[in-house]
């Protein structure tokens, strides 16, 4: 029978945890509940007490709570719920976990689950769901559903939203009982065909799409992260861990997010993983002629007076200048001179985006020289390779050659090891 998990903090949501573990009952799976509560006495009684998860993260519970020190105690039961369903997880007692909370309660559930690997089914009921998850969710395969309102009781709004919770983490985790759909960094790297991460955005699509069927027909398997900050970092994170055979990074507009204050930046280690990884990497210039912000209406004063493009009703973006440009080239330069690994930038003239090239309304010459001359400055003396294109980003035949400067770099590097390996 399948077994969902629930992580909570049973001093302060004791009640709606009881309610939810009737109903997943009643929906036909087993429950462990877990409380990884600090404070008060609990409300309900777990069946993995909080003693057992402070155990779990190397402390003692009576000295935690005597401290008074709420952000250690919620950072070691945090630590501790990790380890308990790692622990769950491997003797098959764990096929979904649900969780339900504020800022506190969602920090430590998230934490657990970000814990256990990807296709695990993973639900979040969270006050802070309609905010920046980003920090919840980090690279994981997190659900996040909104509470609407606070957990604090079960009533007529809260009611519906918790059922519709139960139902869809128990069919959730009936399927992954049955499949397990479990994805591990080991499987990964074990697979069939090698991995190449490629990066995209909407504006780089038609590029991108050309140079993963190149890669497919290579025989690689390839994985696409879209540039929205959380994908910038999920890319780093995966690079480090050493999954990819080769990164192709044609897409780089966080960066241009994080220079400006735009609001999908990935921060400031963005495009530094596969370098110090040793990874083969393709880097272009995608996207750095604009920085994303939300609603028109939400755009800062200071920004009204640039060139204001409404992407979408949720996205709306303002072209780089000259200046933020030449300092992009810099800090792109800078980042893969760096580089432990073979690396080629991919500079195509023409424009970085659908919204940059020829006559459209960020085709600005002046501010894309100043990037691919501080770029050419920065990189001069550099291992890294520099090779341009008399193309737009978007062109097919663009991606086609980054894809196969990427191949023949793959090829040589995996040589290379061999040779070393047979010495």
């Amino acid at each position: 029978m399948a077994i969902v998990v629930l992580v909570g903090t049973l001093d302060t949501k004791g009640e709606e945890y009881g309610w939810l573990r009737d109903r997943l009952l009643r929906s036909g799976v087993e429950v462990v509940l877990i409380d990884a509560g600090v404070i008060g006495e609990p409300r309900e009684r777990p069946d993995i007490t909080r003693e057992m998860v402070a155990e779990a993260a190397g402390a003692d519970l009576g000295p935690l709570r005597e401290q008074g020190d709420r952000g250690a105690a919620v950072t070691t039961m945090a630590r501790g719920a990790a380890e308990t369903v790692l622990r769950l997880y491997a003797e098959n007692r764990l096929h979904g976990v649900l969780a339900i909370g504020g800022s506190g309660g969602t920090s430590i559930a998230t934490s657990a689950m970000r814990a256990l690997p990807l296709g695990v089914p993973k639900l979040m009921v969270s006050s802070m769901a309609s905010g920046d998850v980003s920090p919840y969710v980090g690279s994981a395969d997190i659900t996040m559903m909104y509470s609407v309102v606070d957990i604090a009781g079960i009533n007529t709004v809260s009611a519906p939203i918790l059922a519709n919770a139960v139902d869809a983490i128990a069919a959730m985790a009936k399927s992954f009982a049955t499949t397990s759909r479990a994805v591990r960094p080991a499987d990964l790297r074990a697979g069939g065909r090698p991995l190449v991460a490629a990066t995209m955005a909407g504006v780089t699509t038609p590029g991108v799409d050309a140079a993963r069927e190149r890669l497919t027909q290579l025989g690689y398997e390839v994985l696409v992260f879209h540039t929205s900050g959380s994908g910038g970092r999920t890319l780093e994170s995966l690079s480090e861990q050493g999954l990819f055979a080769g990164v192709l990074d044609l897409t780089l507009s966080e960066l241009a997010d994080d220079l400006v204050g735009g609001i999908l930046t990935a921060g400031p280690d963005r495009l530094r993983a596969a370098g110090r990884s040793g990874i083969p990497q393709v880097v272009s210039l995608g996207a750095l002629d604009m920085v994303k912000f939300g609603p028109l209406d939400t755009l800062p004063e200071r920004f009204r007076g640039r060139q204001v493009h409404v992407h979408n009703p949720s996205i709306t973006v303002i072209r780089t200048t000259a200046a933020e440009c030449a300092e992009l080239g810099r800090s792109v330069a800078e980042k893969l001179r760096a580089a432990t690994g073979p690396t080629a930038v991919c500079l195509p003239r023409r424009g970085l985006s659908t919204l940059g090239g020829p006559g459209g309304p960020y085709h600005d010459p002046h501010a894309d020289s100043a990037l691919f001359t501080a770029l050419r400055d920065g990189l001069r003396g550099s291992a890294t390779e520099l090779l341009e294109f008399d193309t737009h980003i978007n062109d097919p035949a663009f991606g086609r050659a980054a894809s196969e400067e990427l191949h023949r770099m793959i090829t040589a590097h995996r040589a290379g090891a061999s040779e070393d390996r047979g010495a």
